[in-house]
């Protein structure tokens, strides 16, 4: 439920709108707008109460009209909050007019291969550095990051070259260390509903980048990211990675490309994209990157590696460093053709 009030609405009326709400034991959310401000109410509201509420609430002075939200999840919904959210991370504005590109190795392997990606990609006009450092594998015996170690290299290439910096967290436990570390944290399509890793990332107040789960509806993902707005956090994106494909012969996952204007329009998160895992295949990445852009995507976030063929994981999907730039000039002029920057 929404409450919206009068554009001449004083502090004190509003203060009793908050109270009246509150003596339900609900939870009331101020949302100052343009002209005038909403009072969210994103508690879920016992079927008896919804009208006697709705009720109580439109006679009291100041008030305009009371708005019942459909949605599943409130705090993500557009029903809720109308604007959309832009996300700053040390500069870089991630939901405004500008398509931001997020890109770097699968994971981060040693500070000379860090630090070589890091210089290409932002000569290449990135304006994020992703690295691995914690990565969750099917096989055990896989090679499982650096962890810490690598959250240092990335941290300290992330300094240097001066950009910003995203990294997955796996478990509750490591928020804090990973936040200590880097600017975003990436919530992995494995854990999507890991939903104590969930709380734990909304009650750190970090930028969180969460990603959809290849067997997930898009509602499913608004209610994972509502676990995270729910815990007072703000700086949450979407990222769309790909779902189950028919046939997995040719790419890893099915880029669902629809599923960003959709996103768009129900929700106010931005929304960003990750061509590389959809794809599994380099040569597949810059075609999914220039639908996504042309689609309304926010952002691309993108695997680079200087040589693929060495890489200790997901050699194959990574794009060589020169790779990139090109890449980058063809989704510029995407960009441009849709009316934004890159």
């Amino acid at each position: 439920m929404m409450v919206v009030m009068r554009a001449d609405a004083s502090r004190d009326q509003i203060a009793a709108v908050l109270a009246k709400v509150q003596q339900h034991d609900l939870v009331a959310q101020e949302m100052p707008g343009g002209e005038r401000v909403a009072i969210g109410i994103p508690s879920a509201i016992p079927p008896a109460l919804r009208q006697p509420l709705a009720q109580e609430l439109q006679a009291l002075l100041g008030v305009d009209h009371v708005v019942h939200i459909t949605r599943s999840y409130k705090l993500a919904s557009r029903e809720f909050h109308a604007a959309s959210t832009v996300v700053t991370v040390n500069g870089v504005v991630i939901g405004g007019d500008q398509v931001i590109v997020m890109a770097g190795p699968c994971a981060v392997e040693s500070r000379e291969q860090t630090l070589e990606t890091a210089r290409a990609v932002k000569a290449a006009g990135a304006r994020i550095l992703r690295g691995g450092a914690y990565k969750p594998r099917s096989s055990p015996y896989s090679f499982q990051g650096l962890k810490e170690e690598g959250l240092r290299i990335l941290r300290e290439v992330g300094r240097e070259v001066g950009l910003p910096t995203v990294s997955e967290v796996v478990d509750p436990h490591d928020v804090e260390t990973v936040t200590a570390h880097a600017d975003i944290l990436q919530i992995g399509a494995r854990n999507m509903q890991n939903y104590p890793l969930l709380i734990a990332a909304g009650e750190s107040g970090h930028p969180v980048l969460l990603k959809r789960a290849p067997s997930a509806t898009m509602d499913e993902l608004l209610l994972a990211a509502e676990y995270l707005l729910s815990r007072g956090n703000t700086k949450v994106m979407l990222c769309e990675r790909g779902v189950q494909p028919l046939d997995r012969e040719y790419t890893r996952y099915t880029l669902d490309i629809l599923s960003v204007p959709v996103l768009k329009e129900i929700t106010h998160l931005p929304v960003i994209v990750d061509p590389s895992h959809a794809a599994g295949d380099w040569r597949w990445v810059g075609p999914a990157a220039r639908a996504a852009v042309a689609a309304g995507a926010d952002g691309l976030i993108i695997e680079v590696h200087p040589h693929p063929d060495q890489a200790l994981c997901d050699g194959p999907q990574q794009i060589r460093t020169d790779r990139f730039a090109e890449l980058m000039a063809q989704v510029r002029r995407v960009a441009e053709a849709t009316g934004r920057p890159l």
